[in-house]
């Protein structure tokens, strides 16, 4: 069979086995139904009204009550007019100011975490153009700095020692609410809930007690699943913040779909809204689908997707997404699966956006760096770098230790695999110095895989669109027969 995948600005054409199989997220299994757009504002409504754990909003607000909304970046969940972000603060305004909260008295952050400071066309996209006019010019829009020391707060650390780092409007406000995406996420499962305030409004040390080697390596983080390690992390950082600002987060999470629309609503305490949530989201995330194992995935890589131009042509961001996959997929992945995927890896590192990539990459090619944990020891020399934290301040640029994060978990792709093959590069140099596999196509890709890891008769599996839908996390149609975790229980959903 013939089909084309994703590669630099356009696709390149692959030529399958008939017996390829093929999914698609949205396609090959439905999602669940969607909200009709004529009643979202009732299931708002519903939601806000009657939250999971705490008082409403009614009860919580009154005059002079400062509110501080923590809005997720553009990397998260679609821009849409009847986008969770927009139509949630639209409704949640609407109550506070009934409630007698004054304008004035209304922040909203964006909480990018270690991701670029968002622009002032990300905020217009993030909010729409009625929001934005109404408090862009008054300055009540803004991005979270994690490198600013006057709006910075240091609470401390977990009882398990993880430092605790905090946005000081949100800890000093008194009703942080925040606005979240019930998404697939390789990260512990899901974003939103506790994971938006515990990556989004800190700083990259409170990140480094997580986004490392020594969690993100061990056997209950892949398969991606909700009980891992990384994910306790993340409630216990959340929870910490909630303790010491004396009163709890007031959530508002939706449920989206493969096209970023409502499933379902939850609003309240995040400790509680998690698991509720959850549970109708692994309707649609987890799908038991697969009746066998698969010793090839082929897929292909656009050079723009997730977190920004370049993604797919600067190979420490491939890896990054390489590793996706098999955190997405490692359940239905044969213990000598290959992966082959396009990239035009041209060289095209987006210096603007990852200024200390390039440097990274070529610190990786020398010195006894033979594997990407490696690369660990240099964090905190990349971390305090003053250069790349002002182009983080203020040129829109990641923060230098996110490229430790995508490191950490660009080691994953090469433990759970046995080669992976890039086709298509036009630089072929930068895929090997991952470690990776060249071929001019993707047939010659498969008849090398063939002959030396899968052979003649392979189980194929191809995933077209995988990095421009919103992604799944795909498991077997028997779950007796997922991979297990460290403890011998199936990893994930069920």
């Amino acid at each position: 069979m013939k089909l084309e995948f994703e590669y630099g600005h356009g696709t390149m054409s692959a030529q399958l086995p008939e017996d390829t199989d093929v999914f698609i997220p949205g396609e090959t299994v439905k999602d669940p139904d969607h909200i009709p757009e004529e009643k979202l504002e009732e299931a708002y409504l519903k939601s806000l009204s009657h939250p999971i754990g705490m008082p409403a909003l009614t009860e919580l607000a009154h005059k002079g009550s400062k509110v501080v909304f923590v809005v997720p970046d553009r990397v998260k969940g679609g821009e849409q007019p009847t986008s969770h972000r927009k139509l949630s603060i639209k409704y949640i305004l609407r109550i506070l100011y009934e409630a007698g909260v004054e304008k004035k008295d209304i922040l909203f952050i964006i909480s990018n975490g270690l991701h670029p400071r968002s622009k002032k066309e990300d905020a217009r996209a993030i909010f729409g153009e009625e929001l934005f006019d109404e408090f862009w010019e008054s300055g009540q829009i803004i991005s979270h700095d994690s490198e600013d020391p006057d709006h910075m707060v240091d609470l401390g650390v977990t009882d398990r020692g993880d430092p605790v780092f905090m946005n000081k409007y949100v800890f000093d406000c008194d009703i942080p609410i925040l606005i979240g995406h019930v998404q697939g996420n390789p990260y512990g499962g899901y974003s939103g809930g506790y994971k938006h305030s515990a990556t989004g409004i800190t700083n990259w040390r409170s990140i480094a007690s997580h986004h490392v080697p020594g969690v993100m390596h061990r056997k209950d983080f892949t398969p991606v699943n909700g009980g891992s390690l990384m994910r306790s992390k993340f409630d216990e950082i959340s929870m910490h913040m909630e303790q010491k600002m004396g009163h709890p987060f007031f959530c508002c999470d939706a449920v989206l779909d493969t096209a970023c629309r409502q499933i379902a609503i939850f609003s309240g305490y995040a400790k509680e809204v998690q698991p509720a949530s959850w549970k109708v989201a692994d309707q649609r995330t987890y799908v038991h689908w697969a009746e066998k194992k698969y010793d090839v995935l082929v897929f292909g890589m656009p050079q723009k997707f997730h977190y920004g131009d370049g993604m797919g042509t600067n190979p420490i961001m491939m890896m990054q997404a390489l590793s996706a996959q098999v955190l997405r997929f490692k359940r239905v992945m044969s213990d000598r699966c290959v992966m082959i995927c396009a990239s035009l890896c041209n060289g095209y590192f987006h210096d603007e956006l990852w200024p200390y990539l390039r440097s990274v990459y070529n610190d990786f090619q020398k010195d006894y760096m033979n594997v990407l944990p490696d690369m660990d020891r240099l964090g905190e020399y990349y971390g305090t770098n003053e250069g790349y934290i002002r182009q983080y301040r203020f040129a829109n640029a990641f923060h230098p230790f996110h490229g430790f994060s995508m490191m950490s978990c660009g080691h994953i792709a090469e433990m759970h695999t046995s080669a992976i093959y890039i086709v298509g590069a036009q630089e072929p140099g930068y895929a090997r110095g991952m470690g990776l596999k060249t071929r001019a196509t993707y047939e010659e890709a498969l008849a090398d895989a063939m002959k030396k890891y899968v052979g003649d008769s392979p189980n194929i599996l191809a995933l077209p669109m995988t990095f421009k839908k919103t992604a799944v996390h795909l498991c077997m149609k028997d779950p007796s027969k997922d991979v297990m975790d460290a403890y011998g229980h199936p990893c994930g959903c069920c």
